[in-house]
């Protein structure tokens, strides 16, 4: 849309000044363009190069419509991650900035959904390459003798960052092999402060990905179904609370013991529950969707019942979710 907006304007500009001549209607638009490129957040600047999104133009119509029309099986995760981004962006200078941990197994949701907010919140590349931050443990900090090191390197990296760019997103994967005690680097920027020298991070937004607790959340929706209750029955706030406790005592997680629980600045703990064969099955038909395959029900079916596998009798759940879809659905066809 912005890129039309920008074409828009490129055209329209010469149609508006018919009374000039050629070499005017040249200058003026020269001028134009140029003033456009050089105020800090112009909207044709920030559709050719690179802003950051300090006017929160997150347009939470269409993330709901992007969580809910290609996210399966997830409703609590949905309403939670809604009802967060809602708060957050409606607030002109919010007191904290919003912290969510994502919790499931492994390919419930827990990295789509962040991309998905991530190409939301910026949705050209250019600038979602720019702020938009990931962080994985194997490949940023493989080294357990270099902990303290990371931390300065981690905190240095996001006081920059968010200097740059107020509205941030930052994305830690795997945080189950965290280093222990790392993350509790980023508490101060974490906290209920206006400004920590001079830098505000009330607008920044820190994702946590994590599959501790998967196995709770399963054993909790397993329990609801023996007792032949709905999985969308389950608590948010039941789930929320177990998950804390959960990584707080996890001595393998990146939250053992971690501050950011002990002093509450985890705004949300999101439950990402187990997948059923209706959701694989959705999973299928849209990565037929995405290949450019047409509907093959059979096929749908096939995948979806070798991927349920979990627990070994009743044959309930995908202990892989939708992960290996997409390479399933490439070698049947």
């Amino acid at each position: 849309m912005k890129l039309l907006n920008a074409a828009v304007f490129l055209i329209l500009v010469p149609t508006l000044m018919p009374a000039l001549d050629p070499l005017s209607t040249s200058v003026f638009m020269g001028a134009a363009v140029a003033w456009q490129l050089l105020s800090p957040h112009s909207w044709l600047k920030c559709s050719l190069l690179e802003c950051c999104n300090t006017k929160d133009t997150l347009n939470l119509s269409a993330i709901k419509m992007d969580l809910e029309r290609k996210v399966f099986g997830q409703h609590l995760a949905v309403q939670i991650v809604l009802k967060a981004l809602s708060t957050n962006m409606y607030s002109k200078w919010p007191r904290k900035p919003l912290v969510m941990s994502f919790h499931g197994w492994t390919g419930t949701g827990k990295s789509f959904v962040s991309s998905i907010i991530a190409e939301n919140l910026y949705q050209l590349k250019i600038p979602r390459r720019r702020f938009v931050h990931h962080f994985s443990p194997v490949l940023h900090f493989p080294h357990l003798s270099h902990v303290h090191l990371y931390k300065d390197q981690l905190q240095n990296w996001i006081r920059g960052n968010v200097s740059a760019c107020p509205r941030s997103l930052f994305i830690f994967s795997e945080m189950d092999q965290m280093p222990h005690g790392l993350i509790d680097s980023i508490t101060p920027f974490l906290g209920y402060r206006e400004e920590i020298d001079g830098v505000y991070y009330g607008k920044a937004i820190f994702l946590f990905l994590n599959n501790a607790g998967g196995d709770k959340i399963t054993e909790i929706a397993f329990d609801y179904w023996r007792r032949l209750k709905r999985r969308e029955d389950i608590p948010a706030e039941k789930l929320q609370s177990l998950l804390s406790e959960e990584i707080f005592r996890n001595r393998r997680g990146g939250f053992f013991h971690s501050q950011l629980i002990q002093k509450n600045l985890i705004d949300y703990f999101v439950p990402f529950l187990p997948l059923e064969y209706k959701h694989v099955r959705e999973c299928v038909r849209e990565e037929l969707r995405v290949q450019g395959h047409p509907e093959d029900e059979d096929l749908i079916t096939e995948i979806a019942l070798a991927m349920i596998d979990y627990p070994r009798e009743e044959r309930l759940y995908s202990s892989k979710g939708c992960k290996t879809v997409a390479t399933r659905v490439t070698l049947s066809i």
